[in-house]
């Protein structure tokens, strides 16, 4: 974890990157990395009634406050919510723009195998933009047809409780089932097993780019 000094996270929309990765980003802060969060729609075309159409950029920067991610590591686009494969070029250029801005070690981003097709999209930029970076893909189960969990960050309680504490902040969509706080220690308790700790958080690995010798 310590050789990782710039991480980068790609969310299609606000609250993918806490939910897929929240307490992996926790960690990494505890242990003095810089962490840079970009999301890319903040879906005002599906803000539930009752909410202002831009109540989710409110709330990423609440939660990404909460995870302990500086404000001015935070970048908000506003691409419409389920069409972000129309404007890929786009993406991509504000990717490349990223990567010319800051020398990133690590990228974290949804699966190549996403269903969602702003996901999917992110995804695939990500993989154009930062090929020559580290980048691993993180989980969002209920979009995921298949998922290769190759690899593992250990957890403890406290990085999962900062992870819920962020998505608490996400009240707009508090009525999602995978919001709910028993289903995030349940899913971290089910990765921790599978390595023998107690919570962990799982990655698929697109790009793996061993440091050279010192």
């Amino acid at each position: 974890m310590s050789s990782y000094k710039n991480i980068l996270v790609l969310a299609p929309h606000t609250d993918d990157g806490e939910l897929g990765c929240g307490g992996t980003i926790a960690r990494f802060l505890q242990e003095g990395a810089n962490v840079y969060y970009a999301a890319f729609s903040t879906a005002q075309e599906s803000v539930p009634s009752g909410f202002d159409k831009d109540i989710l950029k409110t709330e990423v920067r609440a939660a990404t406050k909460v995870l302990g991610i500086p404000e001015k590591q935070l970048f908000v686009y506003d691409f419409q919510v389920r069409k972000l494969n129309y404007v890929r070029q786009e993406i991509l250029e504000e990717l490349i723009q990223l990567r010319k801005k800051i020398n990133f070690d690590l990228v974290l981003m949804p699966s190549l195998k996403d269903l969602h097709q702003d996901h999917k999209t992110i995804a695939e930029e990500g993989l154009r933009a930062f090929k020559q970076t580290n980048i691993w893909c993180y989980e969002l189960i209920w979009n995921n047809l298949s998922f290769n969990t190759q690899c593992f960050v250990k957890l403890e309680s406290k990085h999962i409780e900062k992870k819920v504490e962020a998505l608490q902040e996400y009240r707009s969509q508090a009525s999602r089932d995978y919001m709910s706080r028993e289903f995030i220690f349940a899913l971290a308790k089910t990765r921790g097993v599978q390595i023998g700790s107690s919570y962990a958080e799982a990655f698929e690995v697109i790009r793996l780019i061993l440091p050279q010798p010192e």
